[in-house]
Formats: structure tokens, sequence, C-alpha cells
């Protein structure tokens, strides 16, 4: 059951959810902003806004990445490079940097799309090829490094033997890096342009993608008395996410095969189905319940069962209009999608009830 439907401002930016509260950011004429709505009617509360605009012709205006929520604050970076930290509650600006100034990064091609990683007292964030982390309180660089080539994913926090360290991808590869110095711990040279996230399989290996050809690759990585030690496990043509997720599930790795849907074992690579049509969309698995929640390319809602033998869509409705690259966000029952043009939320009902 749709419970509202309101428009939005472009972008590509997903929502980040508190309680009765979901955040993202969107491109209002030249404006971009951090926004915050009422999630039970998509009343907006407060609108944080900079004479800031990024557009490129493929995606459009707007801002790319995500908010992170942490502590009461919203941290939210802007297609262009600025970097807001806010209160959650009024949008009340704590403190305000700009990456491109601290870095002295270029914007990438397809802007800034990465969420903040808040680690204890410092926060980190991904600046094209540097990654730069600042104090929590005072909005002060900690520590900043340049790495060889850009990229557009979140950093990302992962122990490895107990120690703690950020991984990211660019188009070099994956790397791994001390999380107080920024100091790489370890890497794993892949060439790419890749866009997805790392992902972390239950038996601690990294699955990574980095192009539209190139499909993926399962890593295990190892911290021994000799140092770090990066072994390619597999590599798979049978699954090619590149900008579509992928998730893994009961030793199957289900994800977008260019448009289709593919699902394939998480052990060897080897290819158990492809079927569907969905676009550039995204999904989110319902590991309860054995399904893969998809939203299309088109704005259609479609759920398939997590069935490593056949492809089986169960149903599928429409949601919003337009083109949709925007990530889904289920919390509880709700499901709220959004794209460039209009936002909606949806209470979901398990069959039967």
């Amino acid at each position: 059951d749709v419970l509202w439907r309101k428009s939005i401002g472009a972008g590509w930016s997903s929502f980040a959810v508190h309680g009765n509260l979901i955040y993202t950011q969107e491109q209002r004429g030249e404006d971009e902003i951090v926004a915050c709505y009422n999630a039970r009617n998509g009343e907006p509360l407060w609108y944080h806004e900079d004479k800031e605009r990024f557009f490129e012709s493929n995606g459009g205006a707007g801002p790319r990445g995500t908010p992170t929520l942490s502590n009461g604050r919203v941290y939210a970076l802007g297609g262009t490079g600025l970097f807001n930290v806010l209160e959650a509650l009024n949008g009340k600006i704590v403190w305000s940097r700009n990456v491109v100034k601290d870095t002295k990064a270029k914007v990438p091609i397809w802007g800034f799309s990465g969420s903040p990683l808040v680690i204890d007292d410092m926060v980190i964030v991904a600046a094209s090829s540097s990654l730069i982390a600042y104090d929590i309180k005072t909005g002060k660089p900690r520590w900043s490094k340049k790495y060889e080539k850009e990229g557009y994913s979140s950093p990302q926090l992962l122990n490895i033997d107990s120690i703690p360290q950020v991984i990211f991808i660019n188009e070099s590869g994956i790397v791994s890096v001390n999380t107080a110095t920024g100091k790489i711990l370890w890497e794993h040279a892949w060439p790419g342009t890749p866009i997805l996230q790392p992902f972390i399989t239950p038996d601690g290996d990294i699955l990574i993608s980095v192009s539209e050809t190139s499909g993926i690759r399962c890593l295990s990585v190892v911290n021994g008395s000799n140092g770090w030690t990066v072994k390619e496990r597999w590599t798979s043509i049978k699954l090619k996410p590149y900008f579509n997720d992928f998730v893994v599930h009961k030793g199957y790795i289900y994800g977008f095969h260019t448009r289709s849907l593919a699902c394939i074992d998480v052990k060897n690579g080897k290819r158990k189905w492809k079927g569907g049509r969905y676009g550039n969309g995204q999904l989110i698995l319902l590991a309860d319940q054995d399904l893969l929640l998809i939203i299309s390319e088109k704005g259609e809602v479609a759920i398939v069962r997590t069935d490593p033998d056949i492809f089986k869509e169960l149903g599928k409705f429409p949601a919003i209009k337009g083109k949709t690259w925007n990530h889904p966000v289920l919390v509880k029952d709700m499901l709220y999608v959004r794209n460039g043009r209009e936002m909606a939320a949806f209470r979901l009902t398990l069959a039967g009830n």
C-alpha cells in the first residue's frame, strides 16, 4: 500500500533513516540540498541549502552520495565536494569543509558519490583519488593521503585479525589503509572504472567488481608472520555487477549481470541461472524470507525468490515513474524509494496477511 508520494529534487542519493525521520540529498535549481522529511507523511522538516550544483550529461544534475547518520548528526558529501556536518533534528550546521580544497583533488567525471564513514572520533571521506579524515568535534583534518587513481566507492570499515582498516576501490583496484594514518596495509591490482562497494562474505573473503566486462572476483586476505597476503580465489564473468548491487545468501551470489539478474556459486563463481530484465536497477536482500526486493530502472518493484536452482519472480508493481538509479531502503515493513523526480513510501505485507 502506498502511504505517500511527493515530488523531490534531482539527484541519485538514497535515504538514510532514523526513527520517523528520513534524510537525503537533492538539487533544486542552483541549490544543493540536504533534506530531512517526516517518514510518516513525506512532509519536509528542514532543508540545508548551499549554492552548489554538480552536473554531467549521463546522470544529469544533483548530488550522488547518501548521507551518513551518527550520534545525532548528518554527514553529507555533495557532488562537487562540499562536506556538511549538520544537527540531525534541525539541520543546524556543525561544521563544513570542501574536500577538493583540503586534498587538492579534482572533481571526478561522475561527481563525488560516496558516503562518509564515522569511526570513533573522526570521519573519513573519499575524495576521488584521496582519503581524508576529519576530527568530529572541530572539523580539522587528522590525515589526508593521495592514492594512485580516482574512485567513487565509499570508505568501508573492515576488521581482519582484529586489525581495523578502511577499504575502498579505485581505478587501480582495491586498497586497504590504516584507520589512524591512512597508510596502505595491502592492495590488489585490478584496473577498471569501479563503482560498487566491496562485499565481505560470511567466510571473510572479499568480492569486488571493477568494470562492465571483467565480472566479479573473490579475494582471500590473510595477515601472517610475513605481513599481508592477498590471493585471488576465482574470477567469474558469469556475473558482471557494475552499476548494480550483488548480495550473498546461503552460499550463492545474487546480483545484476548487466541488465538481468543472475545467481552464481560463491565457492567457484559458476553460474546457476540468469533471468529477468530490470535495467540499471538495485536490490535488497530479505534474508529472513529468502527473497530479493528489486527496484528496476523504470521504477518498478519486483520480488524474486533466492533459489539457486531457478529464477522465480513472485510479483511486481509500479512504484515511481522515471529513470530510477537510487537505492531503495526497507525499514521493518516500510519501503522508501526515490529518483530524480519523486519519492514514495509503501507499507509491505507478507502474502496471506
